[in-house]
Formats: structure tokens, C-alpha cells, sequence
């Protein structure tokens, strides 16, 4: 009954409808749980539409690039913190409960965000729902595969991956239908609190993992939960298996230690599972430095960069990216088992760089060919409008949108062809308004380019190229690479490797493309992802259709790619 991210086969995720039909209690068990996922996915994806009507009404978040970064990424620390005490509290207070605490903090961080009267309480808002991030992903998929048969339980416990990437969905549909209520982002930010709401209450009369009850002495409870789950004739089959993995786990722990300081210590001094470790690691790192989270936090701003303007449309467009994870989530489900974990992993970051690559390229051109700032037009507003830098310029013939973007100015431009020379001003919400009331459009984030399709189109591409592959198989590998009684120390590790890359990532995101421009950024992430791509195929074997004893057998050998293994035999032979 171990816990984690199992991949299933298509056989199995049929026997999956053909179970859950008969016994409907094992979905609603599932479903239940798997509300953690939805609320995970939504909070991952508001953030990215609100934090555009965030900008408007907190005249400090536009100015400062950090606070919106802090904004951003305060989910992931309070995630990260979440993920070690919801490790901790899933063994000592069980499942079940954790999961209620998890949608208690949902609950309130939504709150505290959509009452937020000042940019701390955001910041305290987000903190809460992170934590309860970090204590959902942990625990929703444990519960399900605890809570489920093992002949579906892969297919299970990938449902809250498909309720992860679909909440991710759900919050961009949330954005596009608040874009013209009132308060805009407060009701974003707290509708989080609904589902949170009713999963408390489904769990409410859920019973606790039969495994944590079995672990605690509690053997009728833990029986009397099976019996509702599998026919009478399997169940005494389960509780022996059951007994097997416990005992196993106790003897494992009596050798290693049960503190999480001595499992870290014997997981690191242990070569096979260190060379798992590296292998584990590297995916996870690798997933969040292709830059992945910046398109999910920050989807809408880097297309307001492409040339987009209007809120609405940003929202709009980012819709398709989050309708395309959803879609490789599924094709990752489907085919992985079929090619395999790595050639998924190294096709996927094949397409990553040269999307990446080409976005940079698209970035570039269309800051050369931005629209010149006119010295009338800029005037046209009155002399304490037009932007300072502008007005001190040596050669202020010379600028263009994007010159007036760097210096902390604005751009309105022509309401009938915003491809004219158009005013370069003083970044201001007064001024705003000004510009908007004549008909014109106002740019702050990026300017007007005949490449901005292109540049969504892209980020489609990368999104096809990283959900079935880099999306999804980290997690799978992980599952899978290390020997069975370090696999949650091993998992545990590498997700705490995969939130902390997070949190550089969003945290730097926006420094990142006022320091090296939108095009310099993009470059540097393809840099990192070639980086990942070397160390995946050097450090990261193939795990398809491996039984445990097998994957040990190929670390305690070390992992070498083919092409190496050749040449070395090659060069042994001539000798």
C-alpha cells in the first residue's frame, strides 16, 4: 500500500471505470481527496490573471517588481514549509486530518487575500494557502493510493494530476468571468474558499487511511474500511499484504532510524540510493529551471510583453496555454508506459529549448521594430505628463516604445493603428485614464508588435513540448527510482528540491526580464534547459516496466547511457 505517484497502464484504467462503477465508494473516496489537487492547480494559475488588477489598485505593487514577485511566490515558501509538516503530520495525526487542516488554511488565506486592504495581507494571504499547497500535495495523493485497490490504483491517484493541471484551467476560466465584476481580484483570489469549503465537509465523513490505522494498532477500523472497498473474498488477501508492507516499513525504519534527520543521513551514506538521488533530483530541478512556473504565474504579463495590452485578451490567450496542459497531462497518461520514461524526458526538452530559443529570438525583433515615441504626441498630453527621461534625452528622436518601457514610462499609443509613433509618459493611474479616454491604448508591460501571435503560438508549442514529458514524468520517476523503504525520504527530498527551484524561478522572474530584457530571459532558461537536458541523459536511467528489485540492481551498478556502455566495450575489446 506505499503512497506516491503511480503511473497507470491502459488496462488499468479501464479495470478503473469497470471497479468505481460497482463500487461508487471507492470515486467518492477519490474525488474527495482529490479536491487537494483542484485547489492546488487553481491557486498555482489565479495568481497569474489577478495579480494584472492587483497592479491597478495597488499603486506600490506596479511600481515595485519585487513585491509582485513576493506576491507571487510566498505560495511556494509557505509550500515548501507545508510539505515538510505535512510529511510530519501525515505519520503522527494521520491523513485524514491533515487533508481537513490543508482546506482550513485554503479557506482562510482566501479570505485574508480577498479583504486584503494592503499588499502584507496578500502577502499573509498567500503564505496560509501556500501552506496548504504543500500539505495537499502530500497528502491527497497518499490518501488515494491508501484508500484504493491496487489493481487501479495508479489510474486513482492520477486523477488529482488531471484535478492539478484542471485546476489550473478552472482558475484562468475563473479570471476571463471576474475581468468586469467589481473587485475584479478579490473574488479570484477567494472563490479558492469554496471548494476548500466542501472537500472539508466530504472528508468530514470519509474514514482515515486504512495503512495509517493498520500502522496504529487500529485493526478493525482498518478492516471494516476494506470491506467497503474490495469484494468479501479479497479482503483477507489486503489485510495480509497490508501486514507485510507494514511490517516491512517498522524493519526498514528499526534499521535505518526513525528520525527524519537519520533517514536523510542513511539516504545520502547509502550509494544506491544517492545515485537515485542524483537521478531524482536532476528531473525535479531541471522541471522548474525550463522556466515552467514563469508561464504559470506569470502567464498574462509575458503576454501583455508580446504586444497585448488589453487584460482581457491576456487572460484570454493564456486560457489556450492552461487548455494545453491539461490536454499533455492526458497524453502523458496515455503513452508514457508505451515510449518511456526518459526519451519522454529528453524529447520533451528537445522541443523546450527550441521553443525557448525561438521565443528569445521573437522577443528581440519585435524590441528592435517597436513604434517610435512622437515628440508631439508626447507633448499632446501637457509637459507634466510626458516621461522625464524622455524629455532629458540626448537624442530623444531615437526612442521607441521600448526605450520608454525601460525607463519606468509608459506608452499610449494610437486607438486606430498603434503601430504610429505614440506618446512616451509618466507611468501613473491618473495619466492612465487620460490616455484611455481618448480612445487610445495604454502599454506598461510591453509594446505593439506585429510578433505578438507568434509569440503565443510558441508558447503553446512550449507547453505541448513540456506537459507530457517534463509536466509529468519527474514525479513518475521518483516514484520509482528508489529502493522501497527510502522511497518517502527519496520523494521527499526531491520534492523539497523541486519547491525551492520554484521559488528562485518566481522570485526572479520579473528582476530577471527588467535586467536582461524579455528576449535575454527567455535565452538564459534555454540555457538552463540544455543544462537539465545533459544531466538527464547522463544521470537519469530508464524505469519503464522495472521492478524494484531491478532498479536497485541497475544504481548498485551505476547508471551509464548507451552509447558510453558501447564505446567502453569497444575500446576493452581492442585492448
Amino acid at each position: 500500500m506505499e503512497g506516491g505517484h503511480t503511473k497507470p497502464d491502459k488496462t488499468e484504467l479501464t479495470e478503473c471505470w469497470r471497479t468505481t462503477w460497482k463500487t461508487p465508494y471507492i470515486m467518492r473516496l477519490a474525488l474527495s481527496a482529490g479536491i487537494g489537487g483542484l485547489l492546488f492547480g487553481y491557486d498555482t494559475g489565479v495568481i497569474s490573471g489577478a495579480l494584472l488588477y492587483i497592479r491597478e489598485d495597488f499603486e506600490e505593487v506596479d511600481k515595485n517588481t519585487w513585491l509582485q514577485e513576493t506576491i507571487v511566490s510566498m505560495a511556494v515558501a509557505g509550500a515548501i514549509f507545508g510539505a515538510a509538516v505535512g510529511g510530519w503530520m501525515n505519520d503522527r495525526f494521520g491523513r485524514k486530518i491533515s487533508i481537513l487542516l490543508a482546506d482550513a488554511l485554503f479557506f482562510i488565506g482566501a479570505v485574508v487575500m480577498a479583504a486584503s486592504v494592503a499588499p502584507w495581507m496578500l502577502i499573509i494571504g498567500r503564505i496560509l494557502v501556500g501552506l496548504g499547497v504543500g500539505m495537499a500535495s502530500m497528502t491527497a495523493p497518499l490518501y488515494i493510493s491508501e484508500a484504493s485497490p491496487a489493481r487501479i490504483r495508479g489510474a486513482l491517484v492520477s486523477t488529482n494530476g488531471i484535478l492539478i493541471t484542471g485546476g489550473q484551467f478552472l482558475s484562468y476560466l475563473i479570471n476571463l468571468a471576474f475581468t468586469h465584476a467589481p473587485g475584479t481580484w478579490r473574488w479570484m483570489l477567494g472563490v479558492a474558499g469554496l471548494p476548500a469549503l466542501v472537500q472539508f465537509f466530504l472528508m468530514l465523513f470519509l474514514p482515515e487511511s486504512p495503512r495509517w490505522l493498520y500502522r496504529k494498532n487500529k485493526i478493525d477500523e482498518a478492516r471494516s474500511i476494506l470491506d467497503k472497498i474490495y469484494p468479501a473474498n479479497e479482503v483477507e488477501d489486503e489485510m495480509n499484504a497490508l501486514q507485510e508492507s507494514v511490517e516491512a516499513e517498522i524493519a526498514g525504519e528499526s534499521i535505518v532510524g526513525e528520525s527524519m534527520i537519520a533517514k536523510v543521513k542513511g539516504a545520502w551514506s547509502n550509494p544506491v540510493v544517492r545515485r537515485g538521488l542524483y537521478a531524482g533530483i536532476t528531473v525535479q530541478v531541471a522541471q522548474q529551471f525550463v522556466g515552467i512556473n514563469t508561464v504559470l504565474y506569470y502567464s498574462p504579463t509575458i503576454v501583455q510583453f508580446a504586444g497585448f495590452a488589453s487584460n482581457k485578451t491576456a487572460l484570454a490567450l493564456s486560457l489556450i496555454t492552461a487548455g494545453l496542459n491539461v490536454v499533455g497531462t492526458v497524453v502523458s497518461m496515455v503513452f508514457v508506459d508505451r515510449y518511456g520514461r526518459r526519451r519522454f524526458m529528453i524529447v520533451s526538452m528537445f522541443g523546450i529549448i527550441a521553443c525557448l530559443v525561438v521565443l528569445s529570438a521573437l522577443f528581440w525583433q519585435a524590441s528592435l521594430h517597436a513604434p517610435a515615441v512622437s515628440k508631439l504626441g508626447s507633448s499632446h498630453f501637457g509637459g507634466n505628463t510626458t516621461c522625464p527621461a524622455y524629455l532629458s534625452a540626448p537624442d530623444p528622436s531615437s526612442w521607441n516604445c521600448m526605450s520608454c518601457l525601460q525607463a519606468d514610462c509608459a506608452y499610449c499609443a494610437d486607438g486606430t493603428n498603434k503601430y504610429q509613433p505614440g506618446a512616451c509618459l509618466i507611468s501613473d493611474k491618473g495619466i492612465r485614464g487620460i490616455c484611455r479616454g481618448e480612445r487610445r491604448i495604454w502599454f506598461e508591460n510591453g509594446c505593439p508588435s506585429k510578433f505578438g501571435i507568434f509569440a503565443v503560438l510558441l508558447l503553446g508549442l512550449y507547453i505541448i513540448s513540456y506537459a507530457p514529458g517534463m509536466g509529468t514524468v519527474p514525479w513518475i520517476v521518483n516514484s520509482e527510482i528508489y529502493p522501497l523503504r527510502y522511497r518517502g525520504t527519496g520523494g521527499g527530498i526531491a520534492a523539497v528540491a523541486n519547491w525551492s527551484s520554484n521559488l528562485v524561478v518566481s522570485e526572479t522572474f520579473l528582476t530577471l526580464t527588467e535586467v536582461l530584457g524579455s528576449a535575454g530571459t527567455f535565452l538564459l532558461f534555454a540555457g538552463f534547459s540544455f543544462l537539465g537536458l545533459v544531466a538527464i541523459y547522463f544521470l537519469v536511467p530508464e524505469t519503464k516496466g522495472l521492478h524494484i528489485e531491478e532498479v536497485e540492481k541497475l544504481l548498485q551498478e551505476g547508471y551509464k547511457p548507451k552509447a558510453f556502455k558501447k564505446r567502453k566495450s569497444k575500446v576493452e575489446g581492442s585492448s
